[in-house]
């Protein structure tokens, strides 16, 4: 007899594609076919190796780039659709991430007028990023499932891989969702279906930009390079401090629906495509979690009424372990990104060790370059940093150190540096934090900690204003992000 709360896996998946449909507005398309090899599956392939659907992205480079010639449209779906297969998958990945982000490179004669004759270099908008859908509906949302994908891999043990649901948006497959029933542990979802089709049907994760695995009672999301241990719960939608009944939401087969809501509405992913991804050492990709995702979205909406709130940009509390350095880069990329300005961030930390950690973070995921001028080797140095334009700085708060008794010279009066403390509160006020303001008067400030703020430590709020984000120490071990901790 099945289980009281069993749940197979076609009805999470018919669960799953309705709400694509009702909440989230995508079309749905099922592309079963009883013989894997059959090109009249309703995708428009001309190739069952193919799993990019030419004709949606060819009408979006149309619809996005008016612009365009049609030979110019032309080489742009030819380079998009370009079989990587010899790539290891995250070089491939990591080869699309640019054109989806920025657009497909093309050259093409300009028509008559000024410049006729001569050869044009711009880039084809593949994605509409700042348009949102239920105004201009400028991107097409579709999720396929049952879709044949033949094998390219090496060692491919079947003819043909069926994935259970792809997300496309434009024709790109941007995410890929595997289903188990619900008495399969999910584990199983990772090793048996994941792991086989990374190495078997490579093609489908050349855009992809997350992978979704599911039984039902449990949901877990991760990038294509994580392994079991890095893949994560999406619960909470809007909240980050948000109180969940995890047995209520197992029972009733919530968690697919959670994700539904929090991560894969068109206009979350595509903010997730366009500015939670990162390559780290171009090896692994490495994508925000749940808690990363709100908390920075929090702050980032914060830093747009910067100038009504003074300067104070808040508070972001995240406990330790989990991943504050990289909330500080998924921060700082979008804010470089999606606003118009000539930004100085400046991370300040009060140990080495930090401002090696944080520092790496920022220079293997490419946020600053190897040989940019980012390290400051004395406080003069970086009072010189300071007084130009540099895009960003690090340096340890001893670094503010100035002669006694004589007042900290103005550095620079912009209003447009960003100054990120780590653990603010643990540092004397009285002398290095004060001068680093009376430096940079206009500055706005964000203070980001692993630890709450207690008592005496409050004035860090008059300092920073009230908390922007926060995720505490027994959210993070619910959520499997920090290893509990037992005391005797």
């Amino acid at each position: 007899m099945a289980a009281k709360n069993f749940i197979s896996e076609d009805d999470i998946e018919q669960a799953l594609l309705q709400r694509l449909q009702h909440l989230c507005g995508y079309n749905v398309l099922n592309c079963f076919t009883a013989q894997p090899d059959d090109l009249n599956d309703g995708s428009g392939r001309a190739d069952k190796r193919e799993v990019i659907l030419a004709e949606p992205l060819r009408a979006a480079l149309v619809r996005l780039n008016p612009q365009a010639p049609a030979s110019a449209v032309d080489d742009a779906v030819a380079t998009v659709m370009q079989p990587r297969t010899t790539m290891s998958l995250v070089a491939a990945n990591r080869e699309m991430d640019s054109p989806l982000r920025d657009g497909v490179p093309v050259t093409y004669k300009a028509t008559p007028g000024p410049q006729a004759g001569q050869h044009a270099a711009v880039r084809l908008t593949l994605l509409a990023f700042d348009v949102p859908q239920a105004k201009a509906g400028r991107n097409h949302y579709l999720a396929v499932s049952q879709l044949w994908v033949k094998c390219t891999g090496q060692a491919s043990t079947a003819a043909h891989r069926r994935p259970d649901v792809l997300l496309y948006v434009n024709g790109l497959p941007l995410v890929f969702i595997e289903l188990k029933n619900s008495n399969v542990k999910l584990r199983a979802a990772f090793d048996d279906n994941l792991t086989t089709y990374k190495a078997e049907v490579p093609q489908l994760f050349t855009t992809n930009v997350l992978c979704v695995l599911s039984n039902g009672l449990e949901t877990k999301v991760g990038s294509l390079t994580a392994q079991w241990e890095h893949f994560f719960a999406w619960l909470r939608v809007d909240d980050e401090k948000e109180a969940l009944d995890r047995k209520k939401i197992a029972d009733e087969g919530l968690s697919v629906e959670r994700v539904v809501l929090g991560l894969l509405h068109p206009e979350r992913l595509l903010d997730y495509a366009e500015n939670f991804c990162v390559y780290y050492r171009e090896t692994s990709k490495v994508i925000a979690q749940n808690h990363q995702f709100i908390g920075v979205n929090h702050a980032y909406a914060q830093f747009t009424r910067r100038r009504e709130l003074g300067g104070k940009l808040g508070v972001f509390w995240h406990t330790q372990g989990s991943g504050k350095s990289f909330s500080m880069v998924f921060y700082t990329r979008k804010v470089f990104r999606k606003l118009a300005g000539n930004f100085t961030f400046v991370v300040v930390t009060d140990r080495d060790d930090l401002d090696g950690q944080i520092y790496r973070n920022f220079l293997h995921t490419g946020v600053v370059g190897l040989n940019e001028k980012v390290r400051p080797r004395d406080s003069s140095q970086l009072r010189e940093m300071l007084g130009s334009n540099a895009r960003v700085v690090f340096t340890l708060i001893q670094k503010f150190r100035y002669d006694k008794g004589v007042a900290y010279p103005l550095l620079s009066d912009r209003d447009d540096i960003v100054v990120i403390v780590d653990e603010a509160h643990r540092t004397q006020y009285a002398g290095l934090a004060e001068n680093m303001r009376a430096g940079l008067p206009k500055a706005n400030f964000l203070a980001f900690t692993g630890t709450p703020l207690l008592g005496t430590e409050r004035k860090t709020n008059a300092w920073f204003g009230g908390y922007v984000s926060e995720y505490n120490f027994q959210q993070s071990v619910e959520d499997g992000a920090t290893v509990p901790l037992f005391y005797e």
